[in-house]
């Protein structure tokens, strides 16, 4: 069964720009044209650092179909269309499909804790109602439900569902999941400090909260993995470990938002329960930055 490979090397889960009034559309693009033009491999929108639980129905909507019209098939976009109810969860999909999204993303069901046969049955009706490649976003951390690997395993025959975004940290799970579903499902590591320990499994790259300060950077681990050098991978995800760790020293996307915000891209603006980054969090940030070269 030959499946479509959404993309290798790095993906940005991109902020979404945003004002008092809404979505900055222009910041948006600006930021869209940059990763662009510094090599990223793909985008997605309006995912956990895109604040997509904070978007209204009608923001998350133009904010993919203005992403799919501004990249114009430079690049890959991924639209989160994740939700803990199935009608919705269809809905945002089909918009995204319309709306000229590459591929969706969807997060697993959250609060109400769907077992893995409510999994199953909830990707399989995602998946059956697409026109675009799927990804599985599994991040137990946030959404209190865990993907097991013979429920990956009975996914991966679904000829729609391609890949998984894996966020939960264990590595003995990832190599029992792919154990059971290598060449069925291309996965992409979901934490920034795990990159080169989930290609080492058989991964083909990372949807990334690093990318949006460094796109470059971080395609460039990738690909020294994808060439073979393992060793120069493994230098670059030691090299951006202190950086990694302040950008998830409070909770994603708020150090990444200021992070931003201090290289002039958006506004440190964040949707309550968000908040502005403390002092001490957002000191350490800015000088890991520019331990990188970043200016600030």
């Amino acid at each position: 069964m030959a499946k479509k490979c959404v993309f290798k090397g790095a993906a940005t889960a991109l902020i979404t720009p945003l004002t008092e009034a809404g979505i900055d559309y222009d910041a948006f693009g600006r930021l869209i044209d940059w990763q662009i033009s510094e090599g990223i491999n793909g985008l997605v929108v309006c995912g956990t650092t895109g604040e997509a639980s904070t978007l209204t129905d009608d923001e998350h909507r133009d904010a993919i179909a203005f992403a799919a019209k501004r990249a114009a098939g430079k690049v890959p976009v991924i639209a989160g269309t994740g939700s803990n109810d199935l009608d919705y969860a269809l809905d945002l999909t089909r918009c995204a499909c319309e709306a000229g999204a590459d591929a969706i993303l969807s997060v697993t069901p959250y609060y109400n804790k769907a077992t893995q046969k409510g999994l199953y049955q909830m990707y399989a009706r995602i998946a059956d109602a697409s026109t675009v490649p799927v990804i599985l976003y599994n991040v137990p951390s946030r959404t209190g439900v865990n993907i097991e690997p013979k429920t990956y395993e009975a996914l991966a025959e679904h000829e729609n569902i391609v890949g998984i975004k894996e966020a939960n940290g264990n590595i003995s799970k990832i190599v029992e999941t792919m154990a059971r579903v290598r060449g069925k499902l291309d996965l992409y590591s979901g934490n920034d400090d795990q990159i080169v320990p989930l290609m080492a499994l058989g991964g083909v790259g990372v949807i990334s909260v690093l990318s949006n300060l460094m796109p470059r950077e971080t395609v460039e681990l990738c690909n020294r993995f994808l060439r073979g050098d393992v060793a120069g991978a493994a230098d670059l995800q030691c090299r951006y470990h202190r950086l990694i760790d302040a950008l998830f020293s409070e909770v994603n996307p708020i150090p990444v938002k200021a992070a931003m915000a201090a290289m002039g891209y958006c506004e440190d603006y964040l949707r309550m329960p968000l908040t502005p980054m403390e002092d001490a969090t957002r000191a350490n940030l800015l000088d890991a930055m520019r331990e990188q070269g970043i200016r600030v």
